[in-house]
């Protein structure tokens, strides 16, 4: 470890697997969310280059396709399956999580990156509002039905939750007011849903960072766990439904390009280095539960309503309810 070199704003994907390939190696990854021109894509991409198997994710079984496509032609000697995974509906995750479960293969290291950002208020068939769903719910579920298969796997398997600065724009997922929590928008009382959609993606950014710190907690010696903020990266989320809203931070001009006199913006590349510092770092495996930026931790840059015991134990606790099912490990 003494020799890895240090990462930080610029680093890149690649840089950050080919310094930490010894610990890529013989891994089995899945990483949720790779549609192309996305951070999980790019992570998946470059996880390929050393990992044993790489499993990504998506809804829609054309473009998922096209993400194995684009993969196997950046690295052909790379070992990728795909995954039928609709986070916003309980029985799909199920599904899903049945399907990996029955893998021969053992799981090392899950990646948490899929997020919902169409923009627009929606209840899924759950009646669950769709952003929490895709982004907190359906993820929680996902990693809790997996959580045997991989601490069976031997070592200290890894969970990564790809969260956002954002998270710490609001003041947190709502946790007195169950309605609120599971089908709220995020904004004030009788406001239009459609037009705090940002809002609610800063809440359940918070939900990511607070399952992980959670999750480290009643894993500890057993799983490790880590949330991040990836950087401003121009994917495929500034051209969903976010628009207005960005337009109205200064991150989007009128025309609906980025605005480059924003300044930090980073590459697709930058943007996932943080997650996979995240994966397969050694140098954070005592740093369980941490929020990292920039390819390091970074806890003081953790909102203090995410970073509350008694609130993440209450998340947990309420996410249990909500899926209708309690996990011990």
């Amino acid at each position: 470890m003494a020799n890895l070199p240090t990462f930080s704003f610029s680093s890149t994907a690649d840089e950050v697997v080919d310094a930490l390939a010894s610990e890529i190696r013989g891994k089995n990854v899945l990483v949720t969310g790779t549609s192309l021109n996305g951070i999980g894509f790019e992570t998946a991409r470059a996880t390929a280059k050393y990992a044993n198997l790489v499993v990504i994710t998506g809804y829609n079984e054309g473009r998922l396709q096209l993400s194995k496509d684009a993969i196997l032609k950046a690295v052909p000697s790379a070992n990728v399956r795909t995954l039928i995974l609709d986070l916003s509906s309980l029985a799909a995750v199920r599904k899903a999580a049945a399907e990996v479960n029955a893998y021969p293969e053992t799981l090392h290291v899950l990646i948490n990156n899929a997020a919902a950002t169409a923009g627009k208020y929606a209840l899924t068939a759950d009646n669950i509002e769709n952003q929490l769903a895709a982004g907190h719910i359906g993820p929680f579920l996902f990693t809790n039905l997996l959580l045997p298969k991989m601490l069976a796997a031997g070592g200290i398997p890894r969970v990564v939750f790809v969260s956002s600065i954002g998270h710490s724009f609001s003041a947190g997922i709502p946790l007195d007011d169950t309605e609120e929590f599971l089908r709220g928008h995020g904004g004030p009382p009788g406001a239009d849903p459609n037009t705090v959609t940002l809002v609610r993606y800063g809440q359940v950014k918070a939900a990511n960072v607070m399952t992980a710190k959670e999750l480290a907690k009643r894993g500890a010696g057993k799983v490790q766990a880590f949330s991040l903020h990836p950087g401003a990266i121009w994917t495929n989320a500034f051209e969903g439904g976010f628009q207005a809203e960005l337009k109205n931070l200064g991150l989007v001009n009128a025309d609906g390009t980025k605005n480059e006199k924003y300044g930090e913006w980073k590459t697709l590349s930058q943007g996932a280095s943080t997650t996979l510092v995240a994966a397969f770092d050694p140098r954070i495996a005592d740093k369980s539960g941490t929020y990292l930026d920039n390819c390091v931790v970074a806890e003081e840059k953790m909102a203090p309503h995410s970073a509350d015991p008694e609130r993440t134990k209450k998340l947990w606790e309420k996410t249990e309810e909500a899926i209708g099912e309690k996990f011990a490990f």
